[in-house]
């Protein structure tokens, strides 16, 4: 139905720094900002989560990154990639801007041109800003990059993800258009796109599988050169780099093919971990890592057993990753689907080798970077990000969350309050037979009581408490203070793409 549809619609609160940043800003200059995020990585993937080697996909650079900073063991991300983007962007739900499912071309779900954004908050602050890869939040001129803040875009179609480069050929593949060329299918299919600050989107080559293969090489030597430029100019940046590590079909380029134990995602996860560490060398070549806050994190948890279709010659390697020791898969609201890896790294600030098990969103960067930068966001919204500065310089080992919750769509699926997780719908397995399907693919149904685990004590959620009237009372506790601001600040339509009497 996507593909269809797409190719159908081509053809026819004020936060105030820290004292330790307020009295170190006057003295040094602002730090430089580089948010590398991989796509639908596992908790269980990386080395230093006990993946890497032991997956059969060693991660030396990632490793060694982690040495250097902070490893986060508790955290938490949005069920799906677009959710996670606009909470990484925004600092808010993602159901705050209408973007709780994954966003498709030809449907509503799009970025408001109301919405605060991080590439905002940057180039308010003097930055230089830039996006290389995916954005996923939308392709109307007021849901664009360079309609948020940033000075440059260069990646995918601004509403569409890395399978993207499948369409054409799967069209070709099943006859869905015979009477129209291929040479015509890839001219009005998807194509790599850019855009130089508000401009209009330029199309710049057919998103191919075999431009898919490479692609990374390609945003990596990008976010390198724009280093490179913004710091011989002496301006401070904020690079953005959501490549496409992780998300199926992970075609990997030729240096990568076949280097890993596990088949292409493994060889992905290898290949990632290289431009990862180019872009640590990139840092150390500029003498300026000492004054760059670079953080490797992952959008979701790692896609599951309906990743066997990618297992093309049916010999046991499917196209997906490891959630460790967490029940679920991407798209689902359960811990392994959203929480996964992040490090940070910001050296005379971040004491190297150190691991957090604070609580921590994938919302909480926007107010963090706002008080290390010093800057104010709206108050004419909700806010639902926390700064987590005291995270960072190790003032504080619990932070300031406690709580988070879950959203699909237009239901509010699940509640984390500390080490307790509650469900309010139950995540269920769609289809017949084979084509049982989890993950993105599952479906919800409501229930008269919550579903209760200790996720602590019992991490694969295995065991259900009944028990649950001493923690219960936080958990609604923090729901009713979300619905309080909604009162004060109303949610716009909630994505759909089911449901047509709702609009």
């Amino acid at each position: 139905m996507f593909l269809k549809r797409m190719l159908i619609g081509v053809l026819s609160i004020s936060i105030a720094a820290p004292t330790v940043f307020a009295q170190s800003a006057p003295k040094q200059k602002k730090p430089n900002v580089v948010f590398i995020l991989a796509d639908n990585v596992g908790y269980g993937d990386m080395g230093p989560y006990g993946g890497g080697e032991l997956r059969g996909a060693p991660t030396p650079r990632t490793d060694e990154l982690a040495k250097s900073g902070l490893k986060l063991t508790q955290y938490l991300v949005e069920p799906a990639c677009t959710p996670s983007r606009a909470a990484l962007m925004t600092g808010q739900y993602s159901i705050r801007n209408g973007l709780s499912l994954v966003a498709e071309a030809g449907t509503p779900s799009t970025l408001p041109g109301k919405a605060y954004t991080m590439g905002q908050l940057f180039k308010d602050a003097g930055y230089a800003t830039a996006i290389f890869g995916k954005w996923h939040l939308g392709s109307a001129p007021k849901s664009l990059p360079g309609a948020h803040g940033f000075d440059q875009y260069y990646g995918l179609p601004p509403d569409v993800s890395w399978d993207s480069a499948t369409y054409v050929a799967q069209a070709i593949q099943t006859h869905s258009y015979p009477n129209v060329p291929d040479k015509v299918l890839y001219e009005k299919g998807p194509w790599i796109t850019q855009q130089k600050g508000n401009g209009p989107i330029q199309r710049v080559k057919p998103f191919t599988m075999e431009v898919r293969a490479e692609i990374d090489n390609e945003l990596t030597e990008k976010s390198i050169a724009f280093m490179k430029q913004e710091n011989a100019a002496g301006k401070p940046f904020f690079l953005y780099l959501p490549f496409s590590m992780g998300h199926s079909p992970n075609l990997s380029s030729k240096q990568f093919a076949g280097k890993s134990r596990i088949g292409q995602y493994g060889d992905k996860l290898m290949e990632g971990d290289y431009h990862v560490g180019q872009i640590m060398d990139a840092l150390k070549e500029m003498n300026i890592e000492d004054n760059t806050i670079l953080v490797f994190a992952s959008d979701n948890g790692s896609t599951g057993q309906y990743m066997m279709t990618y297992d093309r010659l049916g010999l046991g390697a499917p196209d997906m990753g490891s959630n460790g020791p967490f029940r679920g898969d991407l798209g689902e609201a359960t811990e392994g689907a959203v929480r996964t890896f992040c490090f940070i790294r910001w050296p005379g600030h971040i004491a190297p080798n150190t691991s957090s098990y604070a609580m921590f969103s994938i919302m909480d960067f926007m107010p963090t970077f706002a008080a290390i930068l010093g800057a104010k966001l709206p108050t004419d919204r909700a806010i639902d990000g926390v700064n987590q500065s005291d995270i960072l310089t190790g003032k504080s080992k619990i932070g300031n969350r406690e709580h988070l919750i879950s959203f699909i769509g237009a239901d509010l699926v699940a509640v984390r309050w500390k080490q307790w997780r509650m469900y309010f719908r139950d995540m269920n397995r769609t289809g017949t037979g084979q084509q049982m399907l989890g993950g993105i693919a599952a479906n919800s149904v409501p229930m008269y009581y919550p579903k209760v685990y200790n996720i602590e004590m019992d991490p694969h959620e295995d065991l259900q408490l009944v028990n649950y009237e001493s923690i219960s009372v936080n958990a609604f506790k923090a729901i009713q203070e979300y619905l309080a601001s909604v009162n004060k600040f109303p949610n716009p339509p909630p994505a759909n793409l089911t449901n047509f009497n709702q609009r």
